[in-house]
């Protein structure tokens, strides 16, 4: 059950993606010939209007084929007034746009959704006091729960550390609960040496506590829900574009690629542990999904966007000859991660 949960999960995220070109496509008046879901031999097609829907055997992906529009052959163009090819290259980016924009808008409802249902976060309380750190030297104790930093509340463990490196290392004032009874405890945090998630050592302003573990239910009103969803987006959408950037300069072995494999057992594990857990990680792939596809690479709606901008700036569309290199050659590289990806699924399961 949980791996067919994966695979609705999957297969709705390329849905919306879909959703947002073929929406876009039709509200300015191009012919969308093939919606489908899936690539491979068909389980489902039926035809509305112009266009014929599709499910097929493969749910690895989706494609919107528009009249004018060949990703198999990028040479093949028609110039009726319904292709896409008959739009400026503004249109085109419009389209183009509109599939990754729909991740991230469907991230952000499963976002606002969590906040409304709640979600597990771990709690202030207080588990280890480092010796000689800020913390110590200021009186601050084991099993004391932060209530407050420079007078604005934190309800859970992540705002101290935000609030933290806000100060710019400057002295700030702590609330804390003590067996039931406030306290005022004012320190001075420290720059030390952390590992980022990357495994990069970087400098940090600390106080010198760490966590109890303990965790709380972290409800949100309704219109706070859309902002907590806002920056949740923002958080996602930056820790991919980073870890993209962290990969191509080597900070990130290409060993931690993954593939479909992962994607499915990440989605299993996730439907196991509950609603709050699948909708999170559902939202994370989906923002995945968006980021992914906007980066420069033909074949993908980021390459395309980049050929239109071409054509924007220079007033000439580029050649037929180098379109159909560029996008054969982004083929290869979307082939090549993929075997990638699979490969290191393959090695992590052999390994256990």
């Amino acid at each position: 059950m949980s791996i067919v949960v994966s695979l609705f999960v999957l297969s709705l995220l390329i849905f919306f993606h879909e959703l947002g070109h073929f929406l876009a496509a039709r509200s300015l008046g191009v012919k969308v010939e093939v919606f489908s879901i899936g690539f491979g031999s068909r389980i489902f097609a039926k035809r509305w209007g112009d266009t014929e829907y599709r499910l097929a055997m493969i749910p690895l992906g989706g494609y919107v084929q528009m009249k004018g529009q060949d990703d198999s052959d990028p040479t093949k163009r028609s110039l009726d007034p319904d292709s896409y090819n008959a739009l400026t290259p503004l249109g085109r980016i419009a389209i183009l746009f509109a599939g990754p924009f729909a991740n991230f808008l469907i991230a952000f409802v499963f976002y606002v959704i969590v906040s409304w249902m709640g979600s597990l976060a771990l709690s202030t309380t207080v588990g280890e006091v480092v010796k000689d750190s800020p913390a110590e030297k200021a009186g601050l104790l084991q099993n004391d729960k932060i209530i407050a930093i420079n007078g604005e509340n934190v309800r859970m463990w992540g705002e101290i550390g935000e609030k933290i490196q806000a100060s710019g290392g400057n002295s700030i004032d702590l609330t804390v609960e003590r067996s039931g009874q406030p306290r005022m405890v004012y320190l001075t945090p420290e720059y030390k040496e952390a590992q980022n998630i990357f495994g990069e050592t970087v400098q940090r302003m600390m106080i010198g506590v760490v966590a109890s573990g303990e965790t709380v239910t972290m409800h949100y009103g309704f219109l706070e829900g859309f902002g907590v969803a806002w920056d949740k987006t923002v958080e996602a959408s930056t820790l991919i574009i980073t870890g993209v950037e962290k990969l191509l300069t080597g900070v990130v072995s290409v060993d931690n690629v993954g593939g479909v494999v992962s994607i499915v057992d990440y989605t299993a594990k996730a439907t196991e542990a509950g609603l709050v857990s699948l909708l999170l990680l559902a939202a994370l792939l989906s923002v995945n999904f968006g980021v992914l596809n906007l980066l420069p690479i033909p074949a993908l709606d980021g390459g395309h966007i980049l050929f239109n901008l071409y054509e924007m700036l220079t007033r000439r569309a580029p050649s037929d000859r180098v379109l159909y290199a560029l996008t054969l050659g982004g083929w290869v590289v979307l082939g090549s991660l993929m075997l990638l990806g699979l490969y290191n699924d393959i090695t992590r399961i052999a390994a256990g």
